[in-house]
């Protein structure tokens, strides 16, 4: 939160589960639970990052808000209204305020539409512009992230793989919206076209007053970003607070191994705690306790029993583990 206001985006005990049907050979049918009780917030002109391993939760959350998938228990408030209670003409208005980036721009953009037509369609849609002035958007819209005005040509397999995600961008901006969802916006691209892009959205920013929820498995990209971090694992909130203070002491081990296995990153109190071993457990049986602790360095017997709860342990950093700051 900025300046003493609410947040803009507040989501509470978010549950999201996943049915999968069962196989061709028979059997019954499993249920996955992707979120867990999840809750964060997005302060006006603020990041929040989401970071955690494939299957964390991280991007079931962003859809959530970004009203891709619904959520089966929870609440997610929008400048103080319910957010997840808006529908038909009402939701489609609203869907102005909070757009999403995805992580590959080869899939979500159409390959037989030029740039200017998909970046016009929303403009349309939401009826912002019309006639001549819908030209001048999309020239508006090239230009903000750094694109020629002969792109709107174009059709996206003839743009280079940054190019494209830059259109994925304007797309997402084309709506004048308040938050953008930004679901692994650069891990799709090479490390010097990642940075710009990182540049490019940090700038969009300040420029456009936006607010982002920065979902990534890299831990080095979004503290970069980020001004809070929010980790998980296994559809649970296990560390956050300030991204700067995370990156520079974990207090819980799975947030330690992830900033030791970050380029450029390393905890202040000790050398990092390398890779984790094994493989995430799986979320359809998770283990008892701690989801944890299985590939915890300083597990006790306790860990396995009992689940730690997301407490405070200093100003503004709340961890759920037993023995923070041991981090192995």
């Amino acid at each position: 939160m900025t300046g003493g206001q609410p947040p803009l985006l507040e989501a509470t005990d978010l549950a999201k589960r996943f049915t999968i049907p069962r196989g061709v050979f028979g059997g019954s049918s499993r249920v996955l639970p992707a979120l867990r009780g999840v809750s964060f917030s997005v302060g006006r002109g603020e990041t929040l990052g989401l970071v955690g391993e494939s299957g964390s939760g991280k991007t079931t959350a962003g859809r959530i808000v970004a009203r891709l998938v619904a959520a089966d228990a929870g609440r997610v408030s929008f400048d103080g209204g319910d957010w997840l209670a808006l529908s038909g003409a009402e939701l489609r208005r609203r869907r102005r305020d909070v757009q999403i980036v995805f992580q590959d721009p080869q899939a979500s953009l159409n390959p037989r539409v030029r740039i200017g037509d998909q970046l016009a369609e929303p403009l349309r849609v939401q009826r912002l512009f019309a006639g001549p002035a819908v030209a001048g958007r999309v020239r508006q819209l090239l230009s903000d992230v750094g694109l020629a005005p002969e792109a709107a040509d174009r059709f996206p397999s003839e743009l280079s793989g940054g190019q494209r995600q830059r259109v994925a961008i304007a797309r997402a901006l084309a709506t004048g919206p308040r938050l953008v969802v930004c679901d692994e916006p650069v891990s799709a691209l090479d490390a010097s076209i990642a940075a710009q892009i990182v540049n490019l959205l940090l700038d969009l920013r300040e420029r456009a007053g936006l607010s982002y929820l920065f979902i990534s498995h890299d831990l080095a990209v979004v503290t970069r970003v980020a001004d809070r971090l929010s980790v998980l694992y296994l559809g649970a909130i296990v560390e956050e607070g300030p991204a700067a203070s995370i990156a520079r002491r974990p207090l819980h081990p799975y947030t330690a191994a992830l900033v030791g296995a970050a380029t450029g990153l390393g905890p202040e109190s000790g050398p990092p705690a390398g890779p984790l071993p094994g493989e995430p457990p799986s979320p359809i049986d998770p283990p008892s306790g701690c989801a944890f602790h299985p590939r915890c360095r300083i597990a006790r017997p306790r860990c396995a029993r009992e689940a730690p709860p997301l407490v405070e342990v200093e100003r503004g950093r709340r961890v759920a583990c037993f023995y923070p700051g041991e981090v192995g």
